[in-house]
């Protein structure tokens, strides 16, 4: 799988990383072989330990199961759950 595969299936689950050259990268700068996610955003919002392995495991279920619809909305689900439960702007 691409870099540019991977951020494109994570970003259907609103996650937002993008696509990233590794070192020695076989694969072109369009398409590359990496993926870089950033966790200011997320400590930002206050997401604790828990919440960084409910993400880990959403990314990781997306990207192991591409084709499975049930599982992208199941991933979708707990990210939705974990912004409200971490929102960005207390009220």
């Amino acid at each position: 799988m691409t870099g540019k595969v991977a951020d494109m299936l994570v970003s259907e689950v609103n996650i937002t990383a993008n696509k990233n050259t590794v070192p020695f990268d076989p694969e072109s700068p369009f398409a590359t072989s990496g993926m870089r996610l950033g966790t200011a955003a997320l400590t930002t919002r206050g997401f604790d330990e828990e919440a960084f392995d409910q993400v880990s495991e959403v990314i990781a279920h997306r990207l192991l199961n591409p084709e499975d619809d049930s599982i992208k909305k199941r991933c979708l689900e707990t990210v939705i759950g974990l912004c409200k439960k971490f929102p960005l702007y207390q009220k």
